[in-house]
């Protein structure tokens, strides 16, 4: 499946009586937000509390982040392929060589995103 076809599927499953203008937008911000954060959760859990990492369960969260992140895209009117492709060329700018410690110096310094 690539993540077109994911985000097609994913579509279906929004819900379909959300129809003020960005509403959508919203709950997919806040839906990638809360998600990453139960993602965190697991994370603090294994690091300071001596759970487990729960791979399973980390899975599942960044399932969740990727639904969002489907319809929040969708909502701005870009399949997932095309944020993809967006985010590689602005990796590729910012570590032409990939990550180097000189590269992300240099970021923080020149660059406002």
């Amino acid at each position: 499946m690539n993540l077109n076809e994911y985000q097609r599927e994913a579509l279906k499953t929004q819900n379909r009586d959300i129809i003020e203008p960005y509403s959508r937008l919203e709950e997919g911000i806040m839906g990638m937000n809360s998600e990453s954060g139960e993602a965190l959760d697991i994370l603090k859990k294994f690091l300071f509390q001596g759970h487990v990492l729960d791979i399973y369960k980390l899975e599942q969260e960044l399932g969740d982040v990727l639904w969002y992140l489907a319809i929040t895209a969708h909502e701005l009117g870009v399949d997932l392929e095309t944020i993809a492709r967006i985010n590689i060329n602005k990796l590729r700018k910012r570590y032409p060589n990939g990550f180097t410690y000189e590269d992300s110096l240099k970021r923080v310094d020149t660059e406002k995103d």
